[in-house]
């Protein structure tokens, strides 16, 4: 019996869609082709990766005589929004600010890096206020 796809990108699917990212789109060929470079893997394996990213939405594709051709259908920044949203639900009660404080805790942070995470929160845009 076959596991339930994740709901959240595996290793093996991030590892896709960062060659579509770089390439635009890719056949399953060049995919595999790519992967390849860092470590073995099988074109079926990547061909039935690309089947669990289509139906998770992340991927879409076009037929070019025989070939798909894949495409992400997902940006680089709204999968590390989603993968982000997911930790924080997860491990931190959905919330950035004890997300922030563990980074800070956890983390061996000098003055300068905090200083720099300052001005970034100093200068971001301020919530508007709902009436």
């Amino acid at each position: 019996m076959a596991r339930p796809a994740s709901p959240t990108l595996t290793n093996s699917e991030r590892a896709i869609l960062e060659v579509l990212w770089a390439r635009k789109e890719a056949s399953v060929r060049e995919v595999a082709e790519e992967l390849s470079k860092k470590k073995p893997v099988a074109y079926t394996t990547v061909l039935t990766m690309f089947k669990v990213l289509e139906r998770k939405g992340l991927v879409s594709y076009r037929t070019e005589g025989r070939a798909f051709i894949y495409s992400a259908a997902i940006s680089r920044g709204e999968a590390r929004r989603q993968a982000l949203d997911n930790v924080l639900r997860q491990f931190f009660g959905g919330s950035p600010d004890v997300l922030a404080q563990h980074l800070i805790e956890e983390h061996d942070l000098d003055l300068a890096e905090l200083q720099a995470l300052q001005d970034q929160v100093d200068a971001a845009p301020k919530p508007r206020k709902r009436k």
